[in-house]
Order: C-alpha cells, then structure tokens, then sequence
C-alpha cells in the first residue's frame, strides 16, 4: 500500500474518533480535490529522511531536520498548566514535540488551511498524537482565497474549555504568510488572557464591597424568590423578548420602543431604565448586577410600578428597596451568597459575562423566548460615542467637568482607556471598540453558539459585529403583531403561583429554619479558619525565629492546620478575599539562599492572610 495512503488512513481513522465532523470534512476535501489555491503546496523529503513541506519557495519547515526544529520550538515554551496554543500546525512537528514535554496540557490547534493539515495526515504517522492528547483544532476554510476566519467565540470557546494561562507556539512561517488571519487570532487570545487581570484588578478594587454588600443584603436570600419560577415561562408561545441595552445606538431606536414594547416581553438593563421610561416604556423586567454605589444610581429616583426588578444578591443594598412592583433573585456570582442560596433557596443561574447586558441576554433565554431582539448593543464607539444621549454617565461628565477638564476631556478618556483599537462592524466597514468590550462580545457569540435554538437579531448595524447576531431594522419586529395582553396574562399567572407557593406560611417557615442553619454554619466555619489560620501563622513566625532545632513538630501542626482549611466548607468564603500569592512573596526578608526561613516568613504571611479574609468576612456578617 502506497506509504501516504497508509498514514492517510489509519491517521484519518484516529481522527474520526474525536473529531468525526472534522475527520468527514477533510475526507470530503480530498474527494473534492480542493487546494484552496495553494497548489504549490507540497511535502519533499529533507536531509534527515522526515517529510518537509514547502509552499512554492518558501520553506514551512526546515529542509535539513524539521523534527529538531520541532522540539527546539517546543523547549522554548513556558512550564505551567495552561494550554499549548499552536498558531500554524504545518505536518505537526513542534505540536508534537510539545504534546511529548507536557503530556497533560492541552492543545490548541490554529491552522488557517485545512489543506495543510490533509497533508499531515498524508505525511506522518500522528495516530498517537490524535489519539492521546487533549487536543481542539480551529481551522480556516479553504475553499475562498484568502478566506477563513477565526472568531472570537471559537477562540475564546476553546480557551474556556481549560484551566491555566494559554502559552503560544508559532510557525513563524505560516503566520507571516496570513498575518491579519493570525494576528486576528493573537488578538483574541490576549483579550482572553485579559480577563484574568480584569477579574484581579476588579476583586482588588471591589471584593470587600461585594463581600458588605452580600451581608447586608443576606436576608433577602431568604426572603426574596429567584428566577427560577420563571424558566420557560414563554416558551412555546411564540412571544420574542426585548433586549434594552444601553449603547449609543439606542438613541435611534426611540422613537419605536413603545410599539415595540406591544409585542415582546421588555428586559432592560438597569443603564437604560430611565431612558425606556422617559420613552413611556415601563419594563416588565430591569435587571441589575453591579455592587457600586454609582451603579446604584441608575435606580434611584425610579418610579416603574409596573417593573419587576432581577437582581444579584451582591448589589449596593438600597436596590433592593427601590419600589418596583417585585424583586427577584439571580444566582449569586460569589461563594459568600452561594454558601446560603444552596442551603437555604436555590435562585436559578444566570450567565455572567462581565457587563449586565450579557446577563439581561441569559434572562431572556431562561424565559423560554425563541427570538431575542437587542436594542443598544453596540460594544463599541459609533462615531466616537460611548453611551445614549443623557446617559448617567454624560450627566456626571458634566457635572464634573471644569474649564480645565471639561466634560469632552473625559469622554476622550473613556474612548483612550481601552486600549481602543478597530474591528468589523455589523453594517460592514470597521467601528471603534476596545479590549473589554471585545470581551463581551465573545461571550455573546460563545452563548449563541450553545443556544442556537433561539434567534437573535439586533436593532442596530452600527455596532461591532457578532457573529449570530443578525441586524434587523425595527420595521422588521413592528411586523410581528401585538401581544402585550398575552404578555399581561402570562406573568400575572406565573406570579400569582409564586407567591402562592414561595409565600405560604409552611415553606416561609422551612426557608427561615434552613436560613438559621446556614447562618450559624457559615459562622462557626470562619470563626474555625480564622483560629486555625492565626495559630498557623504564629507557629510559622515562631519556627522562623528559631536558629536550628527539629522543625517536624511545627510542620505536622501547620499540617493539621491545612486540613481544617481545606475540609472546611466554608473554605471558599474565606478564600474569595484572599490575595495573590505575587502579592504575598513581595516583600519577604529572608533571602532566597535559605529556603526553609523563607518558606516559613511566606507561610507566616499566608496564614495571616487567611485569617484575615476570615476576621472580614465576619466583622461584615455580625454588623
């Protein structure tokens, strides 16, 4: 049997374990004979005896020992956990090699021609390679020139899949060959990789805030009901829901809300309540999830009496008097309110993708609606704007604006501050967005993805473009005939049996004896850690100030330490404050050529930290 038929076959035959969509689209490929245009493309042997591959002139790999150069590539990656991300697969040599020095870490596959990996399989026997890893492959398509594309949710879907920080392993050649291709896909794992720093910085700046905020608003777990009543409540009926976002674009949709509003079930995000309001727009749903006080802002003064008000338990507590016709519960975000939600009532998760608009999404989804239309969701700057007219935000713009700083000095600000940078518009061309931004809309796409039974189309084309987002013109829903009485009846039946079953006295008095339960375990755990955690550090503190002696006494207590923290379950309620461990070896006085009295200071300030986060959590919990 010819030697490339064989590799061809038994690699194609791994393949189809896994990858069956993929393994079926490339076995079609090669029926088809399609080349993509590359028909210079093609595998030569190189002085070493491996199969090299070489597209016209240009060398892919090397032409005297492309398996070394493989695994001198893979040497140069960084230890960790995270996944291998390799940008041009080429025959696989450097995959390979890196797959061979981290057996356990994933791997990434990006290649911009599927040819080339046909030819791979046709060169090289990769049967355990496909057969052993954790592997994903993205691919472009080959059937255009100059064609593919990667997306921000293929990418950031893939990277969801694994722990760790995503490394990069790239052929150089191939990804200068297709640099806007590459680049697009480098950009995209950046963001990702950003989402860590943002997540930090955010807990830095408001862990505390959400962990008072949470302890305020404790009792409202028990007695506020959550989502969950309303899963699937419009499903099947046909009635499309209306998303209320509030970019820039949701100017233009003004003058259509109210007779929009006659044919869905309204979610406006809490940024656009008052504008759907001065609209004559009284929602049937505002949702809010931000712990600040500014957040808090956009309800204040609100009067929606005919608006329900979805809220995460972490939110500055004065939104949860605010007087909307009814308040109800997401899940909480935070181990501190998912400690007692799961003990006391359950409220029914909602995605959370960083801004409440992708939450507001997620609710409409759980209602059971099929089609969702999304007024305001630009995640960029159409011409160079950064919200609605008399937005919260302008409002505080010029109120603080100063003749040195004036309020388009701030607006500049917030454009600058993004790191702000040029992306495909959904009415084509290219519109301002920034890095967190472009965040938001792979997570868009991702949830699209995994729910393609529901439709969604948005009332703006001027916004950044997502894929699975289609732009409709509101001509297009005022079509739809008017349902808002069906809409009326509908949640009023849904509420009157929930208030019925969640406010009957027999489960009211369950729910507050469970609550009682939770709210002396949730305290007597910390108070545990805490003590643990502070005889730990002062046993560390006193180990280090020890010239010699047998240390096995001081470690098997630091030991005994460990497992109350680790068994304890409220382990993750103390460990949500607790800092980096960058931050905590900054600053050690011991030098780093005695290890023992080093590890012993950082221990030391590790257990002091713990005990810390525990003293907060329930100096908060006792006010």
């Amino acid at each position: 049997m010819d030697r490339a038929l064989s590799h061809w076959e038994s690699n194609l035959a791994a393949l189809r374990e896994k990858f069956p969509d993929l393994a079926e689209q490339l076995e079609q490929d090669r029926l088809e004979a399609a080349d993509s245009g590359d028909g210079a493309l093609r595998v030569e042997a190189a002085a070493s005896g491996d199969p090299t591959l070489a597209l016209g002139d240009l060398r892919i790999h090397s032409k005297h020992d492309p398996l070394r150069e493989g695994k001198r590539l893979a040497d140069t990656l960084e230890e960790g956990t995270g996944p291998v991300v390799v940008l041009g697969f080429g025959l696989g040599y450097a995959a390979e090699a890196a797959g061979e020095r981290f057996p356990d870490r994933p791997l990434i596959i990006i290649e911009y021609r599927r040819q080339i990996l046909a030819k791979a399989l046709e060169s090289r026997d990769l049967k355990g390679f496909l057969g052993e890893r954790k592997l994903v492959f993205i691919l472009g398509q080959p059937a255009e020139p100059g064609g593919g594309e990667t997306r921000p949710g293929a990418v950031t879907g893939a990277l969801r899949l694994f722990e760790g920080k995503p490394v990069l392993l790239r052929n150089r050649t191939l990804t200068d060959l297709n640099p806007e291709w590459y680049g697009e896909t480098e950009r995209h794992i950046k963001t990702w990789v950003s989402k860590d720093d943002i997540n930090r910085a955010t807990l830095r700046r408001f862990g505390k805030r959400w962990v008072r905020n949470l302890a305020a608003n404790m009792t409202a777990i028990r007695d506020v009901p959550g989502i969950a009543a309303l899963a699937g409540c419009f499903a099947g009926t046909g009635i499309p829901a209306l998303l209320v976002a509030a970019g820039p674009s949701l100017d233009s949709a003004a003058p259509f809300l109210p007779d929009l509003a006659e044919r869905c079930v309204v979610a406006a995000v809490d940024t656009s309540l008052k504008f759907l309001l001065h609209q004559g727009v009284d929602p049937d749903f505002a949702l809010t999830v931000d712990p600040q006080y500014w957040n808090f802002r956009h309800l204040d003064r609100v009067r929606a009496p005919h608006t329900r008000l979805i809220a995460e338990s972490a939110v500055y507590p004065p939104a949860l008097r605010r007087p909307f016709r009814g308040t109800l519960l997401c899940g909480s975000l935070f181990p501190l309110g998912r400690f007692v939600e799961d003990r006391v009532d359950p409220k029914g998760e909602l995605g959370a993708g960083g801004s409440v608009a992708t939450t507001a999404w997620d609710f409409a989804r759980v209602l059971g609606a099929s089609a969702i239309w999304i007024a305001g969701l630009d995640l960029s700057f159409p011409d160079l704007k950064t919200h609605f007219k008399g937005a919260l935000f302008e409002a505080r713009s010029l109120a603080e604006s100063t003749r040195l700083v004036p309020a388009e000095t701030l607006s500049v600000r917030a454009l600058r501050d993004g790191l702000p940078f040029l992306a495909p518009s959904a009415g084509g061309g290219e519109v301002l967005t920034d890095r967190r931004l472009s965040l938001y809309a792979a997570w868009f796409e991702n949830r699209f993805g995994l729910s393609p039974e529901v439709c969604n189309y948005s009332l703006s084309s001027g916004g950044l473009a997502i894929p699975g987002l289609i732009p409709a013109a509101p001509e297009d829903l005022l079509a739809l005939p008017p349902r808002r009485e069906e809409i009326r009846q509908t949640l009023d039946t849904v509420f009157s049996r929930l208030e019925r079953d969640f406010g009957s006295p027999e489960e009211t008095a369950a729910r507050s004896a469970r609550y009682a339960a939770a709210h002396s375990a949730l305290l007597g755990g910390l108070e545990r850690i805490q003590e643990a955690a502070r005889e730990a550090a002062a046993l560390a503190e006193s180990a280090r100030s020890r010239t010699g002696g047998d240390l096995r006494e001081t470690f098997n207590k630091m030991d005994d330490v460990n497992r109350i923290i680790t068994e304890s379950e409220v382990k993750d309620v103390a460990g949500f404050l607790f800092p980096p461990m960058g931050e905590l070896e900054k600053g050690l006085t011991v030098p780093v050529s005695d290890p023992l009295g080093r590890h012993l200071e950082l221990s030391a300030k590790l257990y002091r930290a713990v005990a810390e986060a525990a003293e907060y959590n329930l100096s908060a919990l006792s006010r």
